[in-house]
């Protein structure tokens, strides 16, 4: 379930309080353990450490901490040749549509340029899909991002994102890689 809109297009991750900008960076988050402090409970839509162990989930944090800023959990879909988002959602600090706050801004392009660069990487020329939590969030991809209607399975606002819709983001937002894993 995708929950985010790219609220603003910006290289980094800019403070709303301040507009200090803060570097980024993706972390990869393979521990259960890790995940279980991630939930329903503590302001999460969902408890990431259900996911199945071929989801891939990334945090975006700020760099040199651990400080998540929101996360993404991805799964390679072979046969589509596209990445399935299962779930993207800032932090609860973040996400203003739920808490009526957020510190930063810009994190939910990120998690589609980190969605979208996994795609590449997988050699699935940055195609990816998958459901937006309402219609107006669907409204809003398919107007800003032109994503293509899937069929439904489970929710009726399931789309796609093509290689050239998602190429700008990739292009914009800036964040380094790390190996290490949390």
């Amino acid at each position: 379930m995708i929950t985010f809109k790219v609220d603003e297009v910006t290289l980094c991750l800019k403070e709303i309080s301040t507009g200090d900008i803060y570097e980024t960076e993706v972390v990869r988050i393979k521990r259960k353990s890790i995940l279980k402090k991630y939930n329903k409970n503590t302001g999460w839509y969902v408890n990431w450490s259900k996911f199945a162990d071929d989801v891939e989930v990334y945090a975006l944090v700020l760099e040199g901490t651990n400080d998540i800023q929101g996360m993404v959990a991805l799964q390679r879909d072979d046969c589509a040749k596209a990445i399935y988002v299962l779930w993207g959602c800032t932090a609860p600090h973040n996400n203003i549509w739920q808490y009526g706050e957020q510190r930063f801004s810009g994190v939910g392009g990120h998690l589609l340029a980190i969605a979208s660069e996994v795609s590449v990487k997988c050699g699935y020329e940055g195609f990816l899909y998958g459901e937006a939590m309402d219609k107006d969030l669907y409204d809003y991809y398919c107007d800003k991002f032109g994503a293509a209607y899937l069929p439904p399975l489970n929710n009726p606002y399931r789309f796609m994102l093509s290689g050239e819709s998602t190429q700008h983001i990739r292009e914009v937002y800036t964040y380094e890689w790390t190996d290490e894993c949390i």
